[in-house]
């Protein structure tokens, strides 16, 4: 497909897709002969356009591009110009907002629909690379736990992210989640987001906005977001904006990451949620015990069996499940017990926060209050309740909001490790002479002596089970109550604090 060709096939692409209508034809075209600084002659026909995939399409006019010296032949240079073209053909974020308001008048349902697949078709979310992503299921004792090895994002280091949150804020957009982002440029330390578009809300009479998350870790899964710039803290306020988001957004599961390093997310200077239509593990985990809190009988309560310490409330009064989330929190960020290694302040510094998440069940409102602590010491430098080294070969980051739900984001690093391990298995290679997976050596002797027959047919399975075992190994060192006697009962103690 030469240039022109090109051309022609992101038109046609637009016309498919409803991203633009046949009068948009030549305003579209002409915008992207500007972008491109291409010269066409009386013989073009951009109506006469062919459909190609959209990575081919783009990939044909960035060579062409780079050939000509319009842009740079670089990753980051690629993919900020690639955004500029479609942005040519994303509708602006007024009509974005109508078409959404018109939808959500027939149905939550519909307007979402409609959002997501606008922010899917103008390649915002790369398809194509999320496509490549590596997903599968291992059956635990905690049910079934989503795996995936993300080829979209680069790993962070877990210093780098608790230093992230200090950085200077003079350039503009100052991060990643601001509402500036909206059809900003880009550069090369910043990705573009010409083709973002976000949806206003107003949540506890605050003005937020909510978007998709570029890298699609599951089903719709949407970054909502305050338009003030501010740190991430969870208050009572947290679970009023958590449970209104569901009556705009019923279908919705929505949740936010703790606000302190170690145990937080990725982004801790900017306030936001995650959540989307996806069911997670934890949402199907069933109560380990049932809890009543006095003075509010009305809430069913429990703790759930889950690898980490949740506590679920439902009901469907959201005022009364708010002040006793807001109670459980206050509690829960004073709260010592060293029979369980649990310490609330280093001096002034606290450790103890939670991560909560919300959703719609049966009628009632749900909410799942995950108790989070970030105490570092000698033995576990990067966290007490993080993962512990023995893991880090398969994973380091911080336990974040969906990794607590049962969905594990591991590093793109993993799938060639991975693949030259499975080699070297199959050979009775000596994995730790292997700088490359020397990582993995004593797990994989560990696989090698829990199977009795290992071969080219099986593997692929025996090392998807056993990363998934290691991420429920994960979850459990990150939770704060061990399932043992001293666990149980320390568990217990904090409900009678509670209580008391």
């Amino acid at each position: 497909m030469n240039t022109i060709e090109a051309v022609c096939s992101l038109i046609r692409y637009g016309l498919d897709t409803e991203l633009i209508e046949e009068s948009d034809i030549f305003y579209v075209t002409n915008a992207l002969l500007d972008t491109l600084k291409l010269d066409v002659d009386a013989s073009f026909h951009p109506e006469s356009g062919e459909a190609h995939p959209l990575e081919e399409i783009l990939k044909a006019l960035l060579d062409d591009a780079a050939d000509r010296g319009v842009i740079e032949n670089g990753i980051a240079s690629r993919d900020l110009f690639d955004t500029r073209l479609m942005n040519c053909l994303t509708p602006r974020p007024s009509q974005v907002r109508h078409t959404f308001d018109a939808l959500y008048k027939e149905s939550p349902e519909k307007a979402t629909d409609y959002f997501y697949k606008l922010s899917c078709d103008s390649d915002y979310i790369r398809r194509y690379r999320i496509a490549k992503d590596r997903k599968w299921v291992t059956s635990t004792k905690y049910g079934d736990l989503d795996i995936t090895i993300n080829l979209s994002k680069p790993e962070k280091d877990p210093k780098a992210i608790a230093a992230a949150a200090n950085q200077s804020q003079n350039r503009y957009p100052v991060d990643l989640l601001c509402h500036e982002n909206e059809g900003f440029a880009g550069r090369l330390d910043h990705p573009a987001r010409f083709t973002l578009r976000q949806i206003p809300l107003t949540l506890d009479h605050e003005a937020w906005f909510m978007q998709y998350s570029p890298y699609v870790y599951y089903n719709e899964h949407c970054i909502v977001l305050s338009e003030a710039h501010r740190p991430m803290k969870i208050e009572k306020a947290t679970f009023t904006r958590l449970l209104e988001f569901l009556d705009i957004f019923p279908h919705y599961t929505i949740g936010s990451n703790s606000d302190l390093p170690i145990c937080g997310g990725s982004i801790l200077s900017h306030e936001h949620f995650q959540g989307g239509n996806y069911t997670f593990a934890m949402a199907k985990a069933p109560l380990r015990k049932p809890v009543t809190f006095q003075g509010f009988e009305e809430v069913e309560a429990g703790i759930v069996e889950w690898p980490m310490s949740v506590i679920r409330l439902d009901g469907k009064d959201p005022s009364r499940i708010v002040e006793l989330a807001d109670h459980i929190l206050e509690t829960w960020k004073n709260y010592s017990d060293d029979n369980c290694g649990i310490k609330a302040f280093t001096n002034d510094t606290p450790h103890n926060t939670i991560t909560p998440i919300a959703r719609m069940k049966d009628g009632k409102y749900e909410l799942d209050l995950v108790l989070r602590n970030n105490l570092t010491s000698e033995q576990y430098p990067l966290g007490i309740f993080h993962p512990h080294p023995h893991l880090h070969h398969i994973k380091k980051e911080n336990i974040g909001l969906i990794e607590v739900m049962g969905l594990a984001v591991l590093p793109a690093r993993l799938l060639n490790e991975m693949e030259e391990l499975k080699k070297a298995i199959l050979n009775n290679e000596d994995i730790a002479s292997n700088t490359a997976i020397a990582s993995h050596a004593v797990w994989a002797e560990g696989i090698k002596q829990k199977y009795t027959d290992i071969n080219s047919g099986n593997i692929d399975s025996i090392i998807q089970d056993e990363i998934g075992y290691v991420f429920a190994e994960v979850l459990e060192n990150a939770g704060i109550y061990k399932d043992d006697e001293n666990g149980r009962n320390g568990f217990d103690a904090f409900i009678a604090k509670i209580n008391e």
